[in-house]
């Protein structure tokens, strides 16, 4: 549900994810699983001396950016004027760039995201190839992307996905960009039966809402926020067998040859 690259999502979209992303049970519980892994991957790089510096591969219309700054000097890049614009009346450090051609130095951040990214790629592994290539040895990406073919829906197609991986899959393919996986494990496992209820009914009866960010029940987005965003502490020690996205901790462990 986040930025799209190289294809921009439909334009309407950016402005309801800039609406909803501070509020919806699904942002705010991803946030929450994603700063769980931050922690942890900030805990392990820190030294005490200058900030780490982080890259947002995708930065859509900013609520990950301003999460990701509370764990260094944060800045984001994304191929939609419209999303860049949004990011920037928020006073967010952003720039415009393609995701396979990234407009940074090789070795320049300790920490480089894509969070629900990779499947807008006509070409994935080039795109993770350039966040291995920004990524300092020793540093982490940490990707999200969405699980699951037959859990395709009306986000994947106006947002104009390519893809929604098997654990394998997206595993496979950071391999192959130069990375070695230290975590992956299925994420939203929480409502994968609701999501694949209410996906399988839109295909049967043809209903397509503008955006399923817009689908939400306003009495109960709290209490699902919660929830969701309680997965955080079943994934600090747990891989889960299945969900409806996928999270990766990938580490950058050599130089590039």
């Amino acid at each position: 549900m986040s930025t799209a690259l190289p294809q921009e999502m439909q334009q309407h979209t950016y402005a309801i994810m800039d609406r909803v992303e501070d509020s919806h049970w699904w942002f705010v519980g991803r946030r929450a699983i994603l700063e769980s892994f931050l922690h942890r991957i900030h805990s392990s790089l820190v030294t005490g001396h200058s900030p780490l510096r982080i890259l947002d591969v995708g930065c859509g219309t900013g609520a990950n950016l301003e999460m990701l700054s509370q764990f260094g000097s944060a800045e984001g890049v994304d191929v939609a004027d419209e999303a860049l614009e949004f990011c920037r009346r928020k006073g967010l450090a952003v720039q415009k760039g393609l995701a396979e051609e990234l407009p940074f130095a090789g070795e320049s951040f300790d920490i480089t995201t894509a969070l629900d990214v990779v499947e807008h790629l006509d070409n994935d592994i080039a795109g993770l190839k350039e966040m291995h290539r920004v990524t300092k040895t020793g540093g982490y990406s940490l990707i999200f992307v969405p699980a699951f073919m037959w859990l395709w829906g009306v986000q994947d197609d106006i947002s104009h996905h390519r893809i929604r991986y098997t654990r394998k899959q997206i595993v496979e393919r950071l391999e192959k960009a130069g990375y070695t996986v230290e975590r992956a494990t299925y994420a939203n496992f929480t409502f994968f039966a609701p999501i694949l209820g209410g996906r399988t009914l839109m295909k049967l009866t043809g209903i397509k809402p503008e955006s399923e960010n817009n689908v939400n029940i306003s009495a109960l987005n709290g209490l699902f926020g919660k929830i969701f965003s309680a997965e955080r502490h079943v994934l600090k020690s747990i891989d889960f067998p299945f969900g409806v996205s996928i999270v990766i901790v990938a580490k950058k462990s050599e130089p590039p040859a």
